[in-house]
């Protein structure tokens, strides 16, 4: 096969088996603005310094803190996690990495943490009892493209700029939280790609990111579909660039992106029975067109 969508023979050799080490810049699946930022993550010092801070930090005592009243999620316990990170990871042809469900009231939601060569996973506790157990694939199939696209050690630098800045040389937080971002809003498109893929239905991998990004509580109570209707397709004035400072694109954004990304040719073969099934979108038609949608200025 040739001129396939998102190397699509490469995807396909993975989930066989034939392909043991990810390729340095991620999955086939994955979306090319956060490859392209990716690269360069490497050549800005705030965020090499983060990084070094944070990887000395998580062999430090980091992880132990953070697992601190954590329980791994097996057949014994949280049996539900567990069947639904299998399925994700089986799905996403990726070996599967700890799964810790996380005391509801953690500050923890879903997360994976730690580094590229030592990545765990970790859900609350309440998230875990409000979704469905699609809705699990869903959420814990975006935490595991984390994970398959060498983002964990970047995402861990930017949650603990978040939450302990004080651990980091002050010059350096502000202009490595800035990059992280930007990096990141580019990264979760990437990992929406990896829960759809995982969940093989739309609906219930919108719904997830809903609920995550709203609360069980209030998307429990509200028509999703209509209610991503009702939202400006972007902001206006001095409220759009509020985008700049959040790690996460705006929903409607993500929503649009991911509906392009299941119009692909690379999903269609990716969850079809027939790997050579043809129709829909480009990957670079995909990509362009997400690019647009991402843009704040």
């Amino acid at each position: 096969m040739t001129g396939i969508d998102f190397d699509f023979e490469r995807y396909v050799a993975r989930r066989k088996g034939a392909v043991h080490q990810r390729a340095r810049d991620g999955s086939a699946y994955s979306y090319s603005g956060d490859r392209k930022l990716r690269r360069t993550l490497g050549t800005v010092r705030p965020v090499v310094m983060a990084i070094d801070a944070v990887s000395a930090k998580w062999r430090g005592s980091a992880k132990e803190e953070l697992l601190a009243g954590s329980t791994r999620a097996t057949d014994q316990q949280y049996e539900n996690v567990a069947v639904a990170a299998k399925t994700a990871a089986d799905r996403l042809g990726l070996k599967l990495p700890p799964v810790y469900v996380a005391p509801a009231e953690s500050a923890i939601r879903a997360h994976a943490l730690g580094t590229n060569d030592e990545p765990c996973v970790l859900l609350n506790a309440d998230l875990v009892e409000r979704l469905s157990q699609e809705e699990l694939v869903a959420v814990l199939g975006n935490e595991l493209g984390h994970v398959q696209n060498n983002h964990v050690i970047y995402s861990t630098a930017l949650y603990y700029l978040n939450h302990s800045a004080m651990f980091f040389v002050r010059w350096a937080v502000k202009p490595a939280t800035m990059t992280l971002q930007a990096w990141a809003r580019r990264a979760e498109i990437t990992c929406d790609r990896a829960s759809l893929i995982c969940t093989r239905d739309f609906d219930v991998t919108v719904s997830a990111l809903v609920k995550l990004a709203m609360g069980p509580d209030v998307a429990d109570n509200i028509d999703v579909r209509e209610y991503l209707s009702q939202l400006p397709e972007s902001r206006k004035g001095l409220g759009k660039y509020a985008e700049l400072f959040h790690s996460n694109p705006y929903l409607p954004k993500r929503v649009q992106a991911l509906e392009l990304f299941a119009e692909s040719t690379f999903y269609r073969r990716a969850t079809s029975a027939d790997e050579t099934v043809d129709g829909g979108l480009s990957a670079d038609d995909v990509d362009a067109q997400v690019a647009e949608i991402l843009k704040v200025f």
